[in-house]
């Protein structure tokens, strides 16, 4: 389905499912399908809302950098969740996707039920330097995206032995790797990476979360450890999960494990409220 928001971008949505509503968002540069392998499962117990956030995959790519910001993409999660009919719901942010949602039960308690933080900080990420950030936003806006994909790779800040198992190893997977980055605005990744960046630290502020909290981090995304490890501690009452073997995708990387903790978290969670 698409899904209109106030500003007239077109996002691209997926239900499937049935049960307590479970909102995914996916990461900079990432897509809906970033949690497939998953969603069938996770729908045999939960509505289960996948979509695109604007600038990437099937969603609209406006061209101006002032349609993107962390902000301006919480409020699309939150079109998301009205236009699907859910209420209240639980919610999973993977890296750029955790620093959209996490101040969603700031905003309205009332309606997120949990909370999944996954492999993403409470603000800017150490070793992300925001003078190289600021370099390489530059040459995508003004060499194009061939020439931001040839510095990225020669930076490769997230690669990691499991993600490069996975190319060797899972048939399609470089292609699905490709077909994200051609469906990636230039525009959406330099303006939203100059912002993470820049992003302030939200750590004080989310020892006032009241849900339920999980966060999650594969052991090998090490820019992101000491961070996951400091919003669990913050966080009243956050279970902390390692996923072992896994870099910054763990969803793919140790996909057992990933499942495992993903459905134990949201089994224990109180019934929700009708």
């Amino acid at each position: 389905m698409r899904v209109r928001t106030d500003d007239g971008i077109d996002l691209d949505v997926e239900v499937t499912g049935s049960g307590p509503g479970l909102l995914l968002v996916h990461g900079h540069g990432g897509a809906k399908e970033d949690f497939a392998d998953h969603a069938e499962r996770l729908a045999q117990r939960h509505t289960v809302v996948t979509f695109d956030n604007r600038g990437h995959g099937g969603s609209d790519h406006p061209t101006d950098p002032a349609s993107y910001s962390l902000a301006r993409m919480r409020a699309d999660v939150w079109a998301v969740a009205d236009a699907v009919g859910l209420d209240r719901f639980r919610v999973l942010g993977h890296s750029m996707g955790g620093m959209i949602v996490r101040r969603m039960p700031l905003e309205q308690p009332e309606r997120v039920e949990a909370l999944i933080l996954m492999d993403t900080s409470a603000g800017p990420v150490p070793d992300l330097v925001p003078e190289l950030i600021e370099i390489a936003a530059y040459v995508g806006l003004n060499d194009g995206k061939d020439a931001l994909k040839a510095l990225i790779d020669s930076v490769g800040a997230l690669d990691t032995p499991p993600y490069h198992r996975l190319l060797l190893e899972r048939p399609g997977y470089q292609e699905f790797q490709d077909r994200k980055w051609a469906d990636t605005s230039v525009v959406m990744w330099s303006t939203v990476a100059v912002e993470i960046a820049h992003q302030p630290d939200d750590l004080p502020e989310l020892a006032a979360i009241s849900c339920p909290t999980l966060v999650m981090v594969g052991e090998l995304d090490l820019p992101f450890v000491p961070g996951s490890h400091l919003m669990a501690e913050t966080i009243p009452g956050a279970q902390l999960e390692v996923i072992p073997g896994a870099g910054h995708s763990p969803q793919f990387e140790a996909p057992d494990r990933w499942i495992e903790v993903l459905e134990s978290f949201l089994a224990a969670l109180p019934a929700p409220v009708s």
